[in-house]
């Protein structure tokens, strides 16, 4: 899901069957985010400033390499950031249609979702 940080609407979803890596689904989804918007991403989308220069994502520490006061800094910034992104995913998942298992006809879960995700753009209109 892509979320507008200033006006909180989804802007676009993506979706695959079964269980497919965030990352991977974002690069076979063919969405291209335009050079001067910046992307904030968690870790799943480690290799993404190879396809998008302006992202940023949390810098992961390793066993040999522990983060430093200024790396925790900058990642608590950046997750400040994204938690708008991570509650409109929450106010989606009370739907239950990305929580629960989906029972219905899988060519209908598309259009579902999506309808989902037009019900709260409507509701931050009112």
């Amino acid at each position: 899901m892509i979320v507008d940080k200033k006006s909180k609407t989804v802007i676009c979803t993506n979706f695959a069957n079964g269980k497919r890596h965030d990352f991977r689904l974002f690069k076979e989804s063919g969405v291209r985010i335009p050079p001067k918007i910046k992307a904030l991403t968690d870790t799943g989308y480690q290799g993404i400033g190879k396809i998008h220069s302006n992202s940023a994502l949390p810098k992961k520490k390793t066993k040999n390499n522990p983060l430093t006061k200024e790396d925790k800094r900058n990642n608590r910034e950046l997750s400040s950031e994204r938690a708008l992104s991570e509650n409109v995913i929450g106010v989606i998942k009370r739907f239950k249609i990305i929580t629960d298992r989906y029972r219905n006809r899988r060519k209908r879960f598309g259009l579902r979702f999506n309808l989902s995700a037009a019900i709260y753009n409507m509701e931050l209109t009112k």
